[in-house]
């Protein structure tokens, strides 16, 4: 195909050029989505410390809710779209590109890679947290037998349900192992206490022996805000590059409020996921940080290569539509089956009428509001 034809962004984009509008526009783009995804990311990791806004609220379930939707419609709605476009533009050849639908395609692949992920991940944590954890039973075992040869008793090793973490806790990937303690003898009436109690910075919200839904568990965390973050950072970086080789401020001017919507939103559930791993402080500020600063930072790449990068380039459009069509299928399958069936379908939302209704409303709204968005970006 020729420049002429694959090189320019039709009449619409010429009539609306205008290169110092829209740098302008860019460093305001810049600026709300850096602030909007660090406010986003940021208020479930700061919130943890107060209850109305805490992990295990039913306020904070009801907001991932609708941030579920939103990543969903974003999936759906705007990023596949997107990739579709841009692998059967008519810059390309005909063959393959418009013989099969390879946008579809990538993202069926990439959701089944994610699962693949997502169990691979979780096997891994789990093997190191029940080596990690057998090592402390061995060692507790070892003290304790020590210390009954001297006559002295350990106070704490039985019945002792508030400072476990603090008597022998062990830190995993942020996350902090029980299965030291799985040894111990808890009788009912404790597991009734710690549960009843689920907002204690220690992680033992559950009843040892009573509950260990997937809900609870620290390691299906960790993999799930590992995997979500790489595929909205996917993204992030595409959406942030096609703004900023843009010099249309008639195509900047409403992407920054949808983007700026989506990043809250978006870092919303992302900061959840994290503050759900026990990640510490260090691991969840770098996790934070990558995920604010990347769409900014993938603007800024485009400002700096506005001049010499062509958008309409057969390679600029495989490249584009087939990171679109991998991060569609990551945030199709996190949104799916990582946000909405774990909360969905776990036992807390199955026995709150009040909380399924509430849920299922945030979750269409935000889904449907996301999608509206399209109308503009």
């Amino acid at each position: 195909m020729s420049n002429i034809t694959c090189g320019t962004s039709g009449e619409e984009y010429e009539t609306c050029r205008d290169e110092s509008s829209a740098l302008i526009l860019k460093l305001v783009a810049i600026s709300a989505i850096l602030v909007a995804g660090v406010c986003g990311v940021s208020i479930p990791l700061v919130g943890k410390k107060h209850r109305f806004l805490r992990t295990d609220s039913n306020l904070f379930v009801v907001a991932k809710a609708f941030a579920a939707g939103v990543i969903l419609a974003t999936g759906f709605v705007h990023i596949l779209p997107d990739a579709t476009s841009a692998l059967t533009d008519s810059c390309l050849p005909k063959f393959p590109w418009s013989k099969f639908p390879f946008s579809g395609f990538i993202a069926m692949m990439a959701a089944l890679a994610t699962l693949l992920a997502d169990f691979v991940g979780t096997q891994y944590y789990e093997r190191k947290h029940e080596k990690q954890g057998q090592s402390v039973v061995v060692n507790d075992d070892e003290s304790s037998d020590s210390l009954s040869e001297t006559g002295i008793v350990p106070v704490g090793t039985k019945g002792n349900s508030g400072n476990e973490e603090e008597g022998g806790g062990m830190h995993i990937v942020g996350m902090h192992a029980h299965a030291a303690y799985h040894t111990h003898s808890h009788d009912q009436e404790q597991g009734v206490r710690e549960g009843f109690y689920p907002g204690r910075d220690s992680p033992h919200g559950h009843s040892h022996g009573i509950d260990t839904g997937d809900d609870e568990s620290g390691v299906r965390h960790v993999v799930v805000s590992q995997v979500l973050e790489l595929g909205i950072v996917s993204h992030s970086v595409i959406i942030g590059l096609s703004l900023g080789v843009s010099h249309s401020p008639c195509t900047i001017r409403p992407l920054i409020g949808a983007l700026s919507f989506h990043q809250f939103f978006e870092g919303f559930a992302l900061g959840g996921c994290i503050s759900q791993a026990k990640f510490g402080t260090l691991q969840s500020t770098i996790m934070a940080c990558f995920f604010a600063l990347t769409t900014p930072m993938g603007i800024a790449l485009g400002i700096g290569i506005a001049s010499v990068y062509n958008a309409n380039s057969p390679r600029a459009l495989i490249i584009e539509g087939v990171l679109d069509s991998i991060s569609a299928g990551i945030l199709v399958y996190m949104a799916l089956v990582d946000l909405i069936a774990a909360d969905f379908l776990s036992k807390r939302m199955s026995s709150n009428v009040r909380l399924q209704i509430v849920s299922y409303v945030a979750l269409f709204f935000g889904a449907a509001l996301m999608s509206l968005l399209a109308v503009w970006a």
